[in-house]
């Protein structure tokens, strides 16, 4: 990772606020969406896996400006903000950032069209375009869009009765130039047609026109093909597709509302027409018709980003699900059912006996699913209290929620309503819960509840006890899948008396609680972070063993980078597995030499946080939902 932004730094002596000690976090995280590319382009992975990592490197690039860049311009308008570690200027970083996105793109489509289109085509698989569709196709897809798409499409003719309109968030659109008079003698100039979400991205053709291969069209090749059917007695001189990212972060003054839902609510109601940060053009679109594109958007040169195949690429993967070859796949992955449910038992009885440890996606969510299915239909069950931040969509957990709700227990849901991109989700969410008899609570004004904790209430023969299940990742059946997580259940009395006064500080308005054995943000988990990494300081100078690892998603509080630096100068051997953004430079001698940082990306997405400090001869471990950030760790 120290590689990825510069060769190590020689440093006299340690000067921590030295800005040449710390990387830049948006272009960690471009070079992380690089990793995520370098995937793809490895020929050792399965051909449709690869362009499974191109499509989220895609996916990704998108969010990282609907984020990331959309808060520094956000910044840039309005002020600077405060100075960071590394120094840089706003200005600087978008600089770079150009640099760096116009070298990712360019990998993207030259992967797309000098290897994975050739080589789809060697197994069968093929993207057409317009230019070799024979006539049997084209009358086959003139059919499916007089049919299927002309119905819901609306082309709008730019004149002053038809001023520009507003175009939603990453929707693909294309400029229409003609010629010619429409029926009310207006001189033909130009026209919007804007691609309605409800239409696919990607068309399969039938067997029988598809010339014995697996065959897909793009929308926007179809739209190009029988434009001019959309403006009978015009000419069409050429189309041009374009698609522009806004920014996606929501600016809510929680102190000043007095019902976050509704102002969360309407704030989402304008979140795809916030301003514009991207513009994305097809590389043939005339340079008169991007500057009136930049004009429209309020962008400059340096925003346009030219696509040489469509622009809307990442949607190619939708033809994962739809192509039945495992060979291009990777080999089916069956996790593990814990013994504890393959018994059929009660799970309380499992966790009376002892702690279960669930390590996903080797091991099935199914599990943790089970425990709350138990619980909403045990008749000692008295009360379950649960964080959500995202639990997708039809999800059997909450099911389980409203169906212990119904059966007369108290259920309390933590609901955390900024999760971002699952606002609307999360919305609605609450919105069943409450209906159902489930007292919902959106957290603390000012904080985000990050934390992932289950409590259960059961009363026992010899009183009641308290079952806790403790997460890395979220509560949701799809993600257990496909990212690495960890999830504790226990009847631990301490872990259940903490839980229980989390859940109280969250719904209540208390004070600062004193937890046994968790540590929580903001109070506790900072401070217990940084005391750990001093201890190991001080027992490397007292010839101790001395040593840490941590596997975290993302490293950038400054702090923390340096009393890590500090450790490091002790002689503390650290290991960082940082899957993504990590600001720390390592490998500088006299200040990092003792600190090594790697990043795994690979078939599953690497999401659990798990920190080990070795203290001397009592090693400590704990895991967290919680990443190295700011964010995280103080707010």
């Amino acid at each position: 990772m120290g590689e990825a932004q510069g060769n190590a730094l020689p440093v006299r002596s340690p000067d921590f606020s030295d800005p040449l000690l710390y990387l830049n976090r948006e272009l960690a995280q471009i070079e992380f969406n690089s990793r995520v590319m370098a995937q793809a382009e490895d020929p050792r992975n399965p051909l449709l896996e690869r362009l499974r990592f191109m499509c989220i490197s895609c996916t990704n690039l998108d969010e990282f400006f609907e984020v990331r860049v959309a808060v520094l311009k956000h910044n840039h308008a309005f002020g600077e903000g405060q100075p960071r570690a590394d120094a840089l200027s706003i200005t600087e970083i978008l600089g770079l950032i150009r640099e760096r996105t116009l070298v990712l793109v360019e990998k993207q489509y030259s992967f797309w069209n000098m290897t994975l289109l050739p080589e789809l085509a060697r197994e069968g698989i093929r993207f057409l375009t317009r230019k070799v569709w024979t006539n049997k196709q084209r009358r086959w897809l003139q059919g499916y869009f007089r049919n299927e798409t002309l119905p819901v499409l609306s082309p709008l003719g730019l004149d002053p009765a038809h001023p520009f309109p507003r175009i939603l968030n990453k929707s693909l659109t294309l400029a229409v130039v003609l010629a010619g008079k429409d029926a009310f003698g207006r001189e033909g100039h130009m026209a919007l047609l804007r691609a309605p979400r409800s239409l696919p991205r990607i068309i399969r053709l039938p067997e029988e026109v598809s010339d014995g291969c697996i065959a897909f069209v793009f929308l926007s090749d179809l739209l190009h093909e029988f434009m001019d059917e959309l403006f009978p007695g015009m000419q069409v001189k050429g189309s041009y597709q374009f698609r522009v990212t806004r920014n996606s972060e929501l600016f809510v003054d929680e102190e000043e509302v007095e019902n976050l839902a509704l102002a969360l609510r309407d704030e989402l109601r304008g979140r795809g027409y916030a301003k514009a940060v991207r513009l994305e053009v097809g590389a043939n679109c005339p340079r008169a018709i991007t500057r009136l594109l930049e004009q429209n958007f309020e962008l400059t040169d340096q925003d346009v980003y030219l696509c040489e195949g469509p622009v809307n690429v990442s949607r190619s993967i939708a033809i994962y699900d739809q192509i039945d070859r495992p060979d291009l796949k990777y080999p089916t992955f069956v996790q593990r059912v814990h013994p504890a449910m393959a018994d059929g038992d009660s799970l309380f009885a499992a966790i009376r006996e002892r702690d279960i440890l669930l390590h996903h996606p080797f091991e099935s969510f199914a599990t943790v699913s089970e425990l709350v299915r138990q619980a909403s239909v045990d008749p000692g069950v008295l009360a379950i209290k649960q964080t959500l931040y995202r639990a997708g969509t039809d999800s059997q957990l909450v099911d389980h929620l409203i169906e212990a709700a119904r059966l007369g227990k108290d259920v309390t849901v933590v609901v955390e309503l900024r999760a971002r991109f699952d606002e609307e989700a999360n919305l609605r969410l609450a919105n069943r819960l409450q209906e159902a008899g489930v007292q919902v609570v959106y957290g603390v004004v000012g904080y985000k509840t990050h934390a992932k904790m289950l409590l259960i209430v059961r009363r026992e023969a010899d009183g009641l006890r308290r079952y806790v299940h403790l997460s890395t990742g979220n509560y949701h059946q799809i993600t257990s899948r496909i990212y690495t997580d960890f999830g504790l259940m226990t009847a631990n009395p301490e872990i259940g008396e903490d839980a229980h006064l989390l859940f109280l500080q969250l719904s209540g308005l208390g004070p600062i609680i004193q937890l046994k054995r968790l540590l929580h943000s903001p109070f506790t988990l900072h401070k217990g972070l940084m005391a750990k990494i001093e201890r190991e300081t001080a027992h490397a100078m007292a010839g101790k063993k001395a040593r840490i690892i941590a596997k975290i998603n993302a490293l950038n509080e400054p702090e923390v980078i340096r009393m890590l630096y500090r450790a490091s100068c002790a002689g503390v051997q650290i290991d960082l597995i940082v899957r993504g953004a990590c600001t720390l430079r390592p490998g500088i001698p006299g200040v990092s030499e003792n600190i090594r940082v790697r990043s795994i990306v690979g078939r599953f997405l690497e999401h659990s946080r798990v920190y080990w400090f070795q203290n001397d001869q009592t090693a400590e471990i704990y895991c967290s939902s919680a990443d190295w950030l700011d964010r995280n760790l103080l707010r």
